[in-house]
């Protein structure tokens, strides 16, 4: 401690004289921009060895509570325990973090493009192949690259790693979905998020649908901007969600308009954000109001399927009754979709016996990871895993089912 209080002392008597050069200001500058960097390391390492000891879970709280605690700001907290965390599974950065070289911005930015890298891979990456994304992405940095360059520079790397591994897009990617409300200091909010292409499609097709140009009641055109009328448009989509008599029982769908190629029905598409992957559009096949356009290869219609809200309101509180949660993680019933056993673009059709609960997250993992589900002798859904995750692909029973045992799964 008592070198670390020389070196504050150190530090605060790092003045600007008055007679001082630019050269003289600009070097203090950087030894202290350098010395910065080198204790936002140490606090990532401290940070990390806090919450090995679990010296905050011994009066109840958190590790990242109690850095806020201390002073910390809640931003640079969580920054310190993500980078503090993921030193260890590094090859190179650690060394250039304790030499000061990056801030911890850059290094937060390299750790977590790094992880999304090794997300977009199937079966993960092996130590070589993880450490020459960290050499690209250090190199980025070393040539000035800002932290959202960087970020930019892993999702390309990542999309290219999914598209050679056959690994999930990163548009349809769940696990990516981020959707923050924070107060600003004016009394307003700030909105942001990063979602998936079906989410994304639901959003955009909702907003549109209710911003039409409105005349102002002078009969003058609407003075409203386009990002006025969308807000007008969301806070309509809120007001019809909070009025609903059943919330989230027969949760309400978004039609989406599903284009399908004749000569090539892999190459699916969405008429707000494009391609999607099959696996995705079985998906939506599942639970939501879809119709299926057929075109040739001028995007002309060939045929047009019909709007399929698949499960009645009775099926699902049937189904709810039967479940109660999401059968894989145990969600909510409020938050589930129906999910067809046997996918209904398949031929599956929409009874109890071919219907299951699974949440949003789960049911984009069933239909991209190779989970199958089938009913049991007890007349229950059973989860088999994909053989990545038990060789054996021993079935499971529905989360709140825990307890029993399949003796047998129906044909």
């Amino acid at each position: 401690m008592g070198e670390i209080s020389s070196i504050i002392a150190c530090a605060r008597e790092v003045t600007v004289a008055d007679a001082a050069s630019g050269r003289q200001v600009f070097d203090a500058t950087k030894a202290l921009m350098e010395l910065r960097n080198v204790v936002d390391h140490r606090l990532a390492i401290h940070a990390a060895a806090l919450d090995r000891l679990g010296v905050a879970q011994q009066s109840g709280g958190t590790t990242r509570n109690l850095l806020i605690e201390m002073g910390a700001a809640p931003g640079v907290a969580s920054r310190w325990l993500r980078i503090g965390t993921a030193l260890t599974a590094l090859q190179r950065l650690p060394g250039y973090a304790d030499d000061g070289v990056f801030s911890g911005e850059h290094v937060d930015a390299m750790v977590a493009g790094l992880a999304h890298i090794v997300r977009r891979a199937a079966d993960g990456l092996c130590d070589e192949e993880r450490l020459e994304h960290e050499q690209a992405l250090i190199a980025q940095a070393l040539s000035g690259a800002t932290p959202t360059a960087i970020e930019q520079v892993a999702r390309g790397r990542g999309n290219q790693v999914a598209e050679e591994t056959g690994g999930v897009p990163a548009g349809e990617d769940r696990r990516l979905n981020e959707f923050n409300v924070v107060p600003t200091t004016d009394g307003r909010v700030k909105v942001s998020g990063d979602l998936d292409i079906v989410i994304g499609e639901k959003i955009t097709a909702a907003i549109d649908s209710l911003t039409p140009a409105r005349p102002e009641p002078d009969g003058s055109p609407d003075a409203r901007t386009p990002g006025q009328q969308r807000a007008d448009a969301l806070e309509q989509i809120l007001d019809a969600a909070a009025c609903a008599n059943t919330p989230f029982m027969t949760a309400p769908k978004t039609h989406i308009n599903l284009t399908i190629p004749v000569d090539t029905p892999d190459l699916a598409s969405l008429p707000w954000l494009g391609p999607l992957s099959q696996a995705t559009a079985k998906m939506l096949a599942c639970d939501a109001g879809i119709t299926e356009i057929i075109i040739d290869g001028n995007r002309a219609p060939l045929d047009m399927g019909f709007e399929q809200r698949l499960f009645t309101s009775h099926q699902r509180k049937a189904i709810i009754a039967r479940d109660q949660c999401c059968i894989k993680c145990g969600a909510p019933a409020s938050w589930a979709h129906i999910h067809h056993m046997t996918h209904w673009i398949d031929g599956g059709p929409t009874d109890l016996d071919n219907g299951c609960l699974l949440c949003p997250s789960c049911h984009a993992q069933v239909h991209a990871h190779g989970w199958d589900i089938a009913l049991g002798i007890d007349r229950h859904p059973w989860l088999i895993p994909p053989s990545a995750v038990d060789p054996h692909r021993k079935p499971l029973p529905a989360y709140h089912r825990r307890t029993m045992h399949l003796d047998n799964i129906a044909a």
